[in-house]
Protein backbone atom coordinates (compact mmCIF):
# COMPACT_ATOMS: atom_id res chain seq x y z
CA UNK A 1 0.00 0.00 0.00
CA UNK A 2 1.29 3.69 -1.26
CA UNK A 3 0.32 7.08 -0.31
CA UNK A 4 0.71 10.17 -1.20
CA UNK A 5 2.79 12.98 -0.15
CA UNK A 6 1.26 15.61 -0.73
CA UNK A 7 4.16 18.73 -0.95
CA UNK A 8 3.72 22.36 -2.41
CA UNK A 9 5.19 21.62 -5.49
CA UNK A 10 3.37 18.31 -6.39
CA UNK A 11 3.37 14.33 -5.29
CA UNK A 12 5.54 11.76 -4.12
CA UNK A 13 4.59 8.29 -4.08
CA UNK A 14 5.94 6.75 -0.57
CA UNK A 15 5.09 3.90 1.82
CA UNK A 16 2.22 5.33 4.05
CA UNK A 17 2.70 2.48 6.24
CA UNK A 18 6.56 3.86 7.80
CA UNK A 19 6.54 7.78 6.64
CA UNK A 20 5.36 10.37 8.88
CA UNK A 21 2.62 12.68 6.51
CA UNK A 22 0.11 15.06 6.92
CA UNK A 23 -4.09 12.85 5.54
CA UNK A 24 -3.72 15.06 3.27
CA UNK A 25 -4.28 19.19 1.97
CA UNK A 26 -6.59 22.06 2.81
CA UNK A 27 -7.99 21.40 -0.15
CA UNK A 28 -8.82 18.32 -0.13
CA UNK A 29 -10.01 18.62 3.08
CA UNK A 30 -12.59 20.91 2.23
CA UNK A 31 -13.76 19.19 -0.84
CA UNK A 32 -14.51 15.87 1.70
CA UNK A 33 -16.55 18.97 3.88
CA UNK A 34 -18.05 19.34 0.86
CA UNK A 35 -19.20 15.83 -0.28
CA UNK A 36 -20.18 15.11 3.18
CA UNK A 37 -22.50 17.77 3.19
CA UNK A 38 -23.85 17.11 0.15
CA UNK A 39 -24.54 13.35 0.90
CA UNK A 40 -26.04 14.25 4.24
CA UNK A 41 -28.64 17.07 3.29
CA UNK A 42 -29.53 14.28 0.35
CA UNK A 43 -29.96 11.05 2.45
CA UNK A 44 -31.68 13.73 5.67
CA UNK A 45 -34.39 14.88 2.98
CA UNK A 46 -35.18 11.51 1.35
CA UNK A 47 -34.39 9.56 4.88
CA UNK A 48 -32.84 6.90 2.93
CA UNK A 49 -29.21 5.58 4.68
CA UNK A 50 -28.43 4.40 0.82
CA UNK A 51 -27.18 8.56 -0.27
CA UNK A 52 -24.70 9.30 2.51
CA UNK A 53 -23.45 5.77 3.72
CA UNK A 54 -20.52 5.85 2.07
CA UNK A 55 -20.01 9.04 4.15
CA UNK A 56 -20.19 8.24 7.96
CA UNK A 57 -18.86 5.58 9.86
CA UNK A 58 -17.97 4.70 13.74
CA UNK A 59 -20.10 6.50 15.61
CA UNK A 60 -21.80 9.06 13.61
CA UNK A 61 -22.28 6.39 11.42
CA UNK A 62 -24.10 4.46 13.84
CA UNK A 63 -26.60 7.35 15.32
CA UNK A 64 -27.06 8.77 11.48
CA UNK A 65 -28.45 5.17 10.17
CA UNK A 66 -30.91 4.62 12.98
CA UNK A 67 -32.20 8.16 12.47
CA UNK A 68 -32.75 7.48 9.42
CA UNK A 69 -34.29 4.21 9.72
CA UNK A 70 -36.92 5.93 11.93
CA UNK A 71 -37.26 9.00 10.15
CA UNK A 72 -38.19 6.95 6.89
CA UNK A 73 -40.88 4.19 8.76
CA UNK A 74 -42.62 7.36 10.06
CA UNK A 75 -42.51 9.35 6.85
CA UNK A 76 -41.82 7.17 4.04
CA UNK A 77 -41.93 9.60 1.73
CA UNK A 78 -39.14 12.10 2.68
CA UNK A 79 -38.69 14.80 5.39
CA UNK A 80 -41.55 17.01 5.78
CA UNK A 81 -38.94 19.21 7.79
CA UNK A 82 -35.79 18.89 5.90
CA UNK A 83 -33.78 22.22 5.90
CA UNK A 84 -30.29 21.66 4.69
CA UNK A 85 -27.23 21.60 6.50
CA UNK A 86 -25.19 24.55 5.92
CA UNK A 87 -20.78 24.74 7.32
CA UNK A 88 -19.49 28.16 7.21
CA UNK A 89 -16.04 29.33 8.29
CA UNK A 90 -14.46 26.25 8.05
CA UNK A 91 -11.25 25.62 9.62
CA UNK A 92 -9.27 22.42 9.25
CA UNK A 93 -6.71 20.99 11.35
CA UNK A 94 -4.51 18.07 9.82
CA UNK A 95 -2.18 16.17 11.92
CA UNK A 96 1.11 14.10 10.38
CA UNK A 97 1.13 10.28 11.43
CA UNK A 98 2.86 7.66 9.86
CA UNK A 99 0.15 4.48 8.83
CA UNK A 100 -3.22 3.95 8.45
CA UNK A 101 -6.45 5.58 8.89
CA UNK A 102 -5.51 8.92 8.25
CA UNK A 103 -7.68 11.47 9.48
CA UNK A 104 -8.91 15.51 10.26
CA UNK A 105 -10.56 17.77 12.23
CA UNK A 106 -12.94 19.79 10.14
CA UNK A 107 -14.61 22.88 12.49
CA UNK A 108 -17.33 24.89 11.58
CA UNK A 109 -20.17 27.22 11.81
CA UNK A 110 -23.44 25.12 11.19
CA UNK A 111 -27.26 26.76 10.36
CA UNK A 112 -28.03 23.99 13.20
CA UNK A 113 -27.54 24.31 16.76
CA UNK A 114 -27.12 27.90 17.39
CA UNK A 115 -24.10 29.03 17.71
CA UNK A 116 -22.12 25.91 18.59
CA UNK A 117 -19.51 24.75 16.41
CA UNK A 118 -19.35 22.01 14.33
CA UNK A 119 -16.17 19.40 14.97
CA UNK A 120 -16.51 16.47 12.61
CA UNK A 121 -14.04 14.10 12.37
CA UNK A 122 -13.42 12.89 8.69
CA UNK A 123 -11.20 9.23 8.57
CA UNK A 124 -9.96 7.17 5.57
CA UNK A 125 -8.64 3.45 5.96
CA UNK A 126 -6.66 3.72 2.28
CA UNK A 127 -6.25 5.66 -0.82
CA UNK A 128 -9.05 3.95 -2.10
CA UNK A 129 -11.62 4.63 0.55
CA UNK A 130 -13.34 7.85 0.83
CA UNK A 131 -13.65 10.24 3.48
CA UNK A 132 -16.00 9.68 6.04
CA UNK A 133 -17.00 11.09 9.26
CA UNK A 134 -16.46 9.47 11.97
CA UNK A 135 -17.08 11.57 15.09
CA UNK A 136 -19.42 14.98 15.09
CA UNK A 137 -19.73 16.74 18.44
CA UNK A 138 -21.15 20.50 18.44
CA UNK A 139 -19.54 22.65 21.26
CA UNK A 140 -19.50 26.25 22.53
CA UNK A 141 -16.90 28.65 19.79
CA UNK A 142 -14.91 29.68 22.57
CA UNK A 143 -14.17 25.80 23.95
CA UNK A 144 -12.33 24.85 20.53
CA UNK A 145 -8.47 24.80 21.76
CA UNK A 146 -5.38 25.65 20.19
CA UNK A 147 -3.32 23.17 18.40
CA UNK A 148 0.21 22.65 18.23
CA UNK A 149 1.31 22.93 14.87
CA UNK A 150 5.16 22.75 13.13
CA UNK A 151 6.09 25.39 10.91
CA UNK A 152 3.93 23.75 8.01
CA UNK A 153 0.93 24.71 10.10
CA UNK A 154 0.60 20.51 10.09
CA UNK A 155 -1.10 19.51 13.85
CA UNK A 156 0.10 16.16 15.79
CA UNK A 157 -1.97 12.98 16.17
CA UNK A 158 -1.91 11.95 19.89
CA UNK A 159 -1.14 8.06 20.00
CA UNK A 160 -4.34 6.26 22.11
CA UNK A 161 -1.93 5.14 24.71
CA UNK A 162 -0.15 8.06 25.11
CA UNK A 163 1.50 8.60 28.61
CA UNK A 164 1.64 12.25 28.58
CA UNK A 165 -1.59 12.92 29.03
CA UNK A 166 -3.77 12.41 32.51
CA UNK A 167 -5.38 9.92 30.92
CA UNK A 168 -4.47 7.97 28.18
CA UNK A 169 -7.01 8.53 24.74
CA UNK A 170 -7.71 4.79 24.85
CA UNK A 171 -8.85 4.90 28.19
CA UNK A 172 -10.98 7.63 28.26
CA UNK A 173 -14.21 5.34 26.91
CA UNK A 174 -13.65 2.61 29.94
CA UNK A 175 -12.94 5.95 32.55
CA UNK A 176 -15.95 7.39 31.60
CA UNK A 177 -18.49 4.85 31.70
CA UNK A 178 -17.30 4.00 34.87
CA UNK A 179 -17.55 7.25 35.87
CA UNK A 180 -21.24 7.69 34.89
CA UNK A 181 -21.78 4.42 37.05
CA UNK A 182 -19.80 5.76 40.13
CA UNK A 183 -19.12 9.36 40.14
CA UNK A 184 -15.13 8.34 40.63
CA UNK A 185 -13.13 9.24 38.10
CA UNK A 186 -11.29 12.26 36.94
CA UNK A 187 -13.70 14.28 35.04
CA UNK A 188 -14.33 18.21 35.72
CA UNK A 189 -17.71 18.85 36.60
CA UNK A 190 -20.37 20.16 33.63
CA UNK A 191 -23.35 19.16 31.57
CA UNK A 192 -22.04 15.55 30.53
CA UNK A 193 -20.68 14.71 33.80
CA UNK A 194 -21.73 15.76 37.14
CA UNK A 195 -24.85 17.37 35.42
CA UNK A 196 -25.73 14.37 33.53
CA UNK A 197 -25.23 12.10 36.70
CA UNK A 198 -28.48 14.57 38.38
CA UNK A 199 -30.45 14.32 35.75
CA UNK A 200 -30.22 10.22 35.91
CA UNK A 201 -30.63 10.43 39.44
CA UNK A 202 -34.20 12.47 39.46
CA UNK A 203 -35.27 10.14 36.43
CA UNK A 204 -34.39 7.11 38.35
CA UNK A 205 -37.38 6.42 40.21
CA UNK A 206 -40.87 7.85 39.53
CA UNK A 207 -44.22 6.73 40.98
CA UNK A 208 -45.13 3.43 38.77
CA UNK A 209 -41.94 3.42 36.52
CA UNK A 210 -37.94 2.54 37.29
CA UNK A 211 -35.30 3.73 34.93
CA UNK A 212 -31.78 1.75 35.14
CA UNK A 213 -28.88 2.61 33.20
CA UNK A 214 -25.70 0.48 31.92
CA UNK A 215 -22.82 2.08 30.12
CA UNK A 216 -20.39 0.71 28.08
CA UNK A 217 -17.06 1.70 26.46
CA UNK A 218 -16.51 1.51 22.91
CA UNK A 219 -13.74 1.87 21.30
CA UNK A 220 -12.64 -0.81 18.75
CA UNK A 221 -12.76 -0.75 14.70
CA UNK A 222 -14.53 2.43 13.68
CA UNK A 223 -14.93 3.56 16.96
CA UNK A 224 -11.30 4.14 18.12
CA UNK A 225 -10.82 6.77 19.48
CA UNK A 226 -8.55 9.92 18.20
CA UNK A 227 -6.73 12.45 19.49
CA UNK A 228 -4.79 16.11 18.67
CA UNK A 229 -2.23 17.64 20.71
CA UNK A 230 -3.03 21.02 21.98
CA UNK A 231 -0.71 23.91 22.27
CA UNK A 232 -0.24 23.78 25.92
CA UNK A 233 0.72 19.91 26.27
CA UNK A 234 -2.97 18.25 26.41
CA UNK A 235 -4.99 16.40 23.99
CA UNK A 236 -8.34 17.11 22.27
CA UNK A 237 -9.88 13.49 22.41
CA UNK A 238 -12.92 12.06 20.40
CA UNK A 239 -13.83 9.17 21.64
CA UNK A 240 -17.37 6.99 21.99
CA UNK A 241 -19.62 5.00 24.12
CA UNK A 242 -22.67 2.82 24.50
CA UNK A 243 -25.31 3.22 26.79
CA UNK A 244 -28.94 1.22 27.73
CA UNK A 245 -31.66 2.93 29.56
CA UNK A 246 -34.42 0.24 30.83
CA UNK A 247 -37.83 1.90 32.05
CA UNK A 248 -40.13 -0.98 34.08
CA UNK A 249 -43.36 -0.57 35.19
CA UNK A 250 -44.73 -1.36 38.41
CA UNK A 251 -47.32 -4.01 38.81
CA UNK A 252 -50.66 -2.45 37.25
CA UNK A 253 -48.59 1.03 35.68
CA UNK A 254 -47.40 0.50 32.03
CA UNK A 255 -44.51 2.39 30.52
CA UNK A 256 -45.26 5.53 28.99
CA UNK A 257 -46.15 5.38 25.47
CA UNK A 258 -42.62 6.60 23.57
CA UNK A 259 -42.74 8.82 20.49
CA UNK A 260 -42.69 7.23 16.92
CA UNK A 261 -39.50 7.53 16.08
CA UNK A 262 -38.47 5.30 19.23
CA UNK A 263 -41.25 2.53 18.21
CA UNK A 264 -39.67 2.95 15.09
CA UNK A 265 -37.15 1.41 16.22
CA UNK A 266 -38.19 -0.93 18.81
CA UNK A 267 -38.54 -4.52 18.49
CA UNK A 268 -41.06 -6.64 20.58
CA UNK A 269 -44.49 -6.09 22.37
CA UNK A 270 -44.06 -3.38 25.17
CA UNK A 271 -45.41 -4.34 28.18
CA UNK A 272 -43.77 -4.02 31.44
CA UNK A 273 -40.40 -2.79 30.15
CA UNK A 274 -38.67 -0.76 27.36
CA UNK A 275 -35.18 -0.88 27.12
CA UNK A 276 -33.44 0.88 24.75
CA UNK A 277 -29.91 1.37 23.40
CA UNK A 278 -27.88 4.79 22.58
CA UNK A 279 -24.82 5.15 20.92
CA UNK A 280 -22.71 8.51 22.49
CA UNK A 281 -19.93 10.49 20.66
CA UNK A 282 -17.61 12.70 23.30
CA UNK A 283 -15.22 15.36 22.56
CA UNK A 284 -12.84 16.61 25.59
CA UNK A 285 -9.46 17.69 26.73
CA UNK A 286 -7.22 16.16 28.10
CA UNK A 287 -4.60 17.63 30.37
CA UNK A 288 -1.23 17.31 29.97
CA UNK A 289 0.10 15.04 32.85
CA UNK A 290 1.60 16.35 35.50
CA UNK A 291 -0.29 19.98 34.67
CA UNK A 292 -1.35 21.80 37.30
CA UNK A 293 -5.13 20.98 36.63
CA UNK A 294 -5.62 17.20 35.43
CA UNK A 295 -9.04 16.92 35.38
CA UNK A 296 -10.84 15.57 32.07
CA UNK A 297 -13.15 18.15 30.39
CA UNK A 298 -15.48 16.73 28.55
CA UNK A 299 -16.41 20.01 25.97
CA UNK A 300 -19.51 17.94 23.92
CA UNK A 301 -22.05 15.29 23.66
CA UNK A 302 -24.09 13.64 20.46
CA UNK A 303 -25.97 10.63 21.13
CA UNK A 304 -28.83 8.56 19.42
CA UNK A 305 -30.80 6.27 19.97
CA UNK A 306 -29.74 2.98 17.72
CA UNK A 307 -32.20 0.54 18.83
CA UNK A 308 -34.86 -0.76 21.44
CA UNK A 309 -36.92 -3.73 22.72
CA UNK A 310 -40.01 -3.95 24.30
CA UNK A 311 -40.75 -6.82 27.38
Amino acid sequence: MTALALTASGCVVVHGERQVLPAGTRAQAARALRQFTVAYNKADKAYDRSLDAGRVTGALGAIDAARLKAGHAVSPGGNPAHTPLKLTDARFTIPKKAGWPRWFLADARGNKGGAARWLLVFTRADLDRPWQVAYLTLVAPGAVPKFAKDEAGWAEAVPADSARQAVAPGDLSRDYTAYLKDGDGPFAAGAHTTGWRALRARQAVRPGLATQYIDEPLSGGGYAPLALRTADGGALVFFATRHYQKQTAAPGASVPVPGKDVRALTEGEIRQSLTMEFVSNEAALDPARGAGKREVTVLGRVQGMTSARGG
